[in-house]
């Protein structure tokens, strides 16, 4: 008995038909156009109605941003483009502007200062952060709840990316740890997932080292050797494991649990099969130049999105309370100082130019994102949702509600796009439900300080 599909057969290989599998290894460009297929009644998660896969990425700049240049003058359709948000003016079709979206667990209350920290720690969790410098406590982030929802899809479940490289230990902001505010990813309330800042080892890790034509092998050798010092450190743990007392039994327990995780995700990748090169050179270390070290690693965003070997994604493009000086736009200024500009005009521009400069970076990304066509015969913008956005509002006054938020793409036409629309005061977490539910994880009921999905986005 023959099934007819609902596309093109595929020449090459077909699709595996199982709980949310929608799409098999990441050779996509070996596909005809539109020739997906999805069994009919299939659990589809993190796939568009073809079939394609759904991307997904959170991308936080610091600071907040100037407001009466941030917001539109007026919401719908038609609205003119503010300052700040015109050199997105070509990507309408696949953007939304949210307003009213806030994170109350990041206002004082009875923990006083430290809204940096609190507007890092709590963009992604939705929780109230535990005051301490030592006593790490947070909540596990939306992006993780998502990977271990659909990341067995991927080589990759999540991939971390952030342009901060200087110390992240100790006390930070008014008390807090410094890792509420140098991570945007969290698998538990207590274990961040530290980005990777360098551009080189993200496409080393992703792809391998070694010139064009190197990289599977070399691959194919580093796991190999991985697998080797694993087997050695297990032998040698069994061994020993009678002769230690209590306590220590338990902390070898804790260590052998991470040895089996890298285990598994050894297992998982090779599982895949053959890493798929693409073919061009690997790109140097961190550049010096800011504006070029957060292109690389969007380009390394893109490659991982365009080769399926993620869909979710974090990038910390500078903590929250980063007093970075941009020289290359004429402010030598720290931008945490000029924030608090206290109604000075000459700041007020400053800051204004600055956040305008970060959505200039945002806007080359979703070029990218536009120019490179997917498997449907849609681009990677159109299938994705990409949240942009900061955990402060009002720099100045360190506000949390009514933050700046951008989601762009169109979800594989889920999403209304090319508008802006301000909701009634609501936790930034009603779209994360909101999003995961479009991502086909729609068991997830409630989240953070969630009240229910955002309606209508």
């Amino acid at each position: 008995m023959s099934t007819k599909l609902p596309y093109a057969t595929l020449s090459r290989r077909t699709f595996l038909r199982g709980a949310g599998a929608c799409i098999a290894l990441p050779l996509l460009e070996s596909l005809p156009i539109g020739g997906l297929f999805a069994a009919p009644g299939a659990a589809k998660l993190a796939c568009t109605a073809t079939g394609a896969p759904l991307r997904t990425a959170f991308l936080y700049f610091p600071n907040g941003a100037i407001p009466s240049a941030w917001w539109p003058s007026r919401e719908g359709t038609d609205f003119p483009w503010s300052r700040t948000l015109q050199p997105l003016e070509k990507h309408k079709a696949h953007l939304q502007i949210l307003g009213g979206l806030g994170h109350k667990n990041a206002e004082p209350g009875p923990d006083g200062p430290g809204d940096h920290a609190r507007g890092n720690g709590t963009f992604l969790t939705g929780v109230r952060l535990y005051k301490s410098a030592t006593n790490v406590r947070a909540g596990v982030s939306i992006d993780q709840v998502l990977a271990k929802a659909y990341g067995h899809l991927t080589r990759f479940s999540s991939l971390e990316l952030g342009c901060d490289t200087g110390s992240r230990t100790g006390a930070c902001d008014s008390g807090y740890a410094c890792a509420y505010q140098y991570n945007l990813s969290w698998t538990s309330p207590t274990t961040p997932k530290t980005p990777e800042t360098n551009p080189r080892r993200v496409f080393e890790r992703l792809f391998g080292e070694g010139k064009p034509g190197e990289r599977q092998a070399n691959l194919l050798r580093r796991q190999q050797e991985e697998k080797s010092v694993l087997d050695f450190v297990l032998d040698d743990a069994r061994s020993m494991y009678k002769r230690l007392s209590p306590s220590d039994k338990h902390k070898l327990d804790q260590y052998l649990t991470g040895i089996r995780e890298v285990e598994t995700r050894i297992q998982k990748t090779e599982r895949f099969g053959p890493v798929k090169d693409p073919g061009i050179e690997t790109p140097p270390g961190i550049p010096a130049e800011y504006g070029e070290h957060i292109q690389l690693l969007f380009d390394m965003l893109v490659l991982a999105f365009q080769t399926d070997t993620t869909r979710l994604a974090t990038v910390l493009l500078a903590h929250d309370g980063s007093n970075r000086s941009f020289d290359q736009i004429g402010i030598s200024e720290g931008h945490h100082d000029l924030t608090h500009h206290q109604n000075r005009k000459e700041w007020i521009d400053k800051v204004a130019d600055i956040d305008l400069w970060y959505v200039q970076q945002f806007a080359r990304f979703l070029d990218k994102l536009n120019q490179v066509k997917d498997v449907d015969g849609q681009t990677l913008l159109y299938n994705s949702m990409i949240v942009y956005g900061s955990g402060n509002a009002d720099g100045n006054r360190h506000t949390h509600t009514n933050l700046p938020i951008l989601l762009a793409g169109c979800g594989g036409g889920a999403l209304h796009t090319g508008r802006y629309i301000k909701y009634p005061d609501q936790p930034m977490t009603n779209l994360y439900l909101s999003m995961a539910h479009v991502l086909g994880v729609r068991k997830l009921e409630q989240f953070g300080d969630s009240t229910g999905p955002l309606k209508d986005i």
